[in-house]
């Protein structure tokens, strides 16, 4: 069975003029086209529309869609491809989802978010930008610095760098929780360890910066809510046990 461009729109729900781009740029070519002109398609440039559109939902550009597409790939192993590309962004979209919740909850309790939660599920640069925009602004204006530079966003780096520090922070957490005093042999290995991580990621801080740091987050009204908001008591804590941790390396 053959169908016109405007049956095929119907039902791929697609515009007709996108399957005349397609057309004109070689992306979607019909079977055939009839003594009176029509663009017809069978089952085959069907299947090569829904492999455009999966690609397209992936936010792929159509000249990288059509050289992916016009070596004629097996159809199971495309279908394959999408379906794992499809689900990866699904599971990222349902962190995103939780992270919106948990973030309306938060703004409708006149709550700030903890820095961890804050980003949760952001996979990609303008993902990091946008969450990093409010802090960024917030140091140019007071401090006329720039967090970020111009290079690119190392997207996996942060990634690995968000979950690293909520696992320090939570820890924290649970020694300021339980009672464990800020030169407690553990607390100083949970610093030790987190320096060791910032040092093997190409952070390069001494456990003298890490102490003029968290010393900047106590005195800094909006590094210190974002700590506060996690844990009553947590700035102050991070900063002693940071400094008795430079106090004993010297």
């Amino acid at each position: 069975m053959l169908y016109t461009v405007k049956e095929t729109a119907a039902l791929a729900k697609v515009t007709v003029k996108t399957l005349h781009h397609y057309h004109k740029i070689g992306l979607l070519l019909p079977c055939e086209v009839s003594e009176a002109g029509y663009r017809l398609y069978g089952m085959k440039e069907l299947q090569r529309l829904q492999h455009i559109l999966f690609y397209r939902e992936l936010d792929f550009p159509l000249k990288k869609i059509q050289g992916m597409l016009d070596g004629e790939p097996e159809r199971l192993s495309v279908l394959s491809e999408q379906r794992q590309l499809i689900h990866t962004r699904k599971k990222r979209l349902e962190k995103l989802i939780k992270t919106l919740d948990e973030s309306i909850g938060h703004a409708r309790k006149g709550e700030v978010m903890s820095e961890s939660k804050l980003f949760t599920g952001f996979e990609s640069e303008k993902e990091w930008e946008a969450a990093l925009a409010k802090q960024k602004a917030y140091i140019k204006e007071k401090y006329d610095y720039d967090i970020i530079g111009e290079d690119p966003i190392n997207v996996e780096s942060m990634n690995e760098s968000a979950l690293e520090a909520k696992r320090f922070m939570d820890e924290m957490i649970q020694s300021l929780k339980g009672g464990l005093k800020f030169d407690d042999g553990k607390v100083q290995h949970l610093i030790q360890q987190h320096l060791a991580f910032l040092n093997n990621h190409g952070h390069n801080i001494t456990e003298h910066d890490f102490a003029g740091q968290n010393r900047f987050f106590l005195n800094d009204d909006f590094h210190r809510n974002m700590l506060e908001e996690q844990q009553i008591g947590l700035s102050y804590y991070l900063c002693i046990a940071a400094e008795a941790y430079a106090s004993r390396k010297g």
